[in-house]
Order: C-alpha cells, then structure tokens, then sequence
C-alpha cells in the first residue's frame, strides 16, 4: 500500500459517477490542449463507449475524480485490466492548474492495480503501464517517485498536403473494394489481429468491443475504410476516420505474406489522397516508436514527421513468468 499524499482541503477524492462523463471529457480535453495535442483528446461520446463497453470495467469502481468545493472536476483516473488481472493499464488526467492532484490519484491508481494481484494466477507476472505526453515533467517526476521505469515510447506522426498526393502503387494482384461491415468486419477484425500479433504490448479484443468501438460512433464513415484484397484474402486495411478537425489513420496493418511488397506504402498514400479529395489536408496517426516492422521509417518516407512524443512507463506489482509464456 503506498502512502496517499493529502489533498488540499477545498479538493475531494471520490469515485467516478456515470454523470462525469461530459465533465471528464472536458477535462481531457484541457489538459491536451496543455500539452499541445488536441488531436488525441477523447471525446464524451468515445469516453461513453468506452466505459460501456470495456469489459470488466465499471466507472464507479475502477476510476476516481478529484473535484473542486464548487463541482468542477480537475483530475480523474482510471484502472483497466487488459489482460487476466496481470497485464494492467492506468490513464489520468489532471488539470495544469491543479497539478497536486497528480500524485495522489496516481498513488490511488496504483493502489487500486495492486488488488488485482491477488486475483492472477499465482505464478504470473503482474505489472501496470502508465502512457504520458513527453513534454510532461511532473508526470515523469511522480511516476519515476512511485517505482515506474520507462519502457516505450510512442509517436504521433502528421503530414501537412499542399497539393494532390501522389497516387500509391498497388502490387500486382492487389486490389481495393468498398468496405461491406456486414460481410467485412470479421474478417477485417482477424486481418488485424492476425497483422498485429507481435505488436508490443498487443492484448488482442474481442469482436464485438472491437466493433463497437468502430461502428457505434457517429464518425464512422465506411468509405473511408480501405482494405486491400488479394483474391479471397485480406492483404492490408487502413482504418481511417476524422478526429478533432483532422484526417486519421486509426489502424493501418499489412498481413505478413504481402509484407515489403510497397502494399503499406501505397495504403498510406490512397489513405491521403481520401482525405483530400474530401478537402481534408491534415492527417494524423500514432504509432510505437520502437515498431519492429518498420512502420516509423515508412510514414517518414511517405513525408510525415513527429508532432508529439508519449511515454510508456511500467511499475512491476509481482514478479513471475510472462502471460506469453506456455
């Protein structure tokens, strides 16, 4: 158990009510647009999802606010179990203006992770991560102060078009359909399983949580959706949507058997030239800065530089073997 730094007294430390979702969201937003990236703020709408449909997960139980006399949330943080009560996740958010809260709804957070262990199997090992914005010193300060190393670190890389993007070349057997949800999105969602399957830090969702966090939300727009086919089989699909007032890349992902054919390459560019034609001239994405399939050398080839940096950081709660190992 680690000791809880005191709040201030006009500051109180509660569990999340479902009612909080539009007053978290605002403060996510504020705090991205502190750091200087409204493009990743979750949306109430996302933040809704999210909470509905993240199994295991319950607002009231596994995520705490700290709001002001007055009702006004300055700092929130959420627990999520991606894997077997082993593999753990923390997100928080505190307002620039109340940046105290961070260490006590951390030390809360971390807490709260801990009772998970006793619910893994005994000889697994336990350990939660903690992703922040690169730019954030107090944030580094607290997690290094609770234990925490760093472990990865994340990109999310932009390109700015001033003129019509040069068209991507498709391999030879290589061809675009319309994205059909009803006769697509399994595969789709096997596709990009299957493509991501030694992706660091990769906890494979269920179906309908993948979909849902697709399909339910009012920015899905199929035809912005792009798989690339190979016959009967899936090759490569970029999954792209409009976030905060940009074109974005949500998932772009190449099955192994098409891989270093430029089937990546030529995803990306048709994914920009979409966005284009639809007036759109920014457009965005994230990936893992340390990606082993050569993604980072990709989207730079491609034109896109780094516009924000985040940090992975990881506390071990117990030691033991890997979830990966048999």
């Amino acid at each position: 158990m680690i000791k809880t730094t005191l709040l201030d007294s006009n500051l109180k430390l509660r569990a999340t009510t479902w009612a909080d979702v539009n007053a978290v969201a605002d403060l996510i937003y504020t705090v991205c647009e502190a750091d200087g990236d409204v493009t990743i703020a979750t949306t109430s709408e996302e933040l809704e999802h999210q909470w509905k449909n993240s199994e295991g997960f319950n607002p009231e139980i596994d995520s705490f606010v700290v709001d002001t006399e007055d009702g006004r949330v300055v700092g929130y943080v959420e627990v999520f179990n991606a894997k077997d009560h082993a593999d753990l996740n923390i997100d928080g958010y505190f307002h620039p203006q109340f940046k105290s809260v961070g260490r006590m709804l951390m030390e809360r957070a971390v807490d709260h992770a801990s009772l998970h262990v006793a619910l893994a199997a005994p000889d697994v090992r336990v350990f939660v991560r903690s992703t922040i914005d690169g730019k954030d010193e107090n944030g580094k300060r607290i997690h290094t102060d609770l234990g925490f190393s760093i472990v990865r670190y994340n990109w999310r890389m932009e390109i700015h078009l001033n003129s019509t993007p040069a068209p991507g070349a498709f391999p030879a057997g290589i061809e675009l359909r319309p994205f059909d949800r009803d006769a697509h999105a399994r595969l789709v969602w096997e596709a990009q399983n299957d493509s991501f399957s030694e992706h660091w830090g990769m906890v494979p969702k269920p179906f309908e949580t993948w979909a849902g966090r697709r399909f339910d939300l009012s920015d899905f727009d199929p035809t912005l959706w792009l798989v690339a086919w190979d016959g009967d089989k899936i090759a490569g699909f970029s999954q792209n949507r409009y976030r905060a007032g940009i074109g974005w890349i949500g998932t772009l992902g190449v099955l192994k058997p098409w891989r270093k054919r430029g089937l990546g390459l030529a995803l990306l560019k048709h994914s920009f030239g979409e966005f284009y034609k639809r007036g759109t001239t920014t457009i965005g994405l994230g990936v893992d800065a340390s990606n082993t399939t050569g993604a980072t050398r990709l989207y730079e080839r491609a034109g896109m530089y780094i516009a924000s940096e985040f940090v992975t950081f990881e506390k071990e709660l117990r030691p033991g073997r890997s979830l990966d190992e048999e």
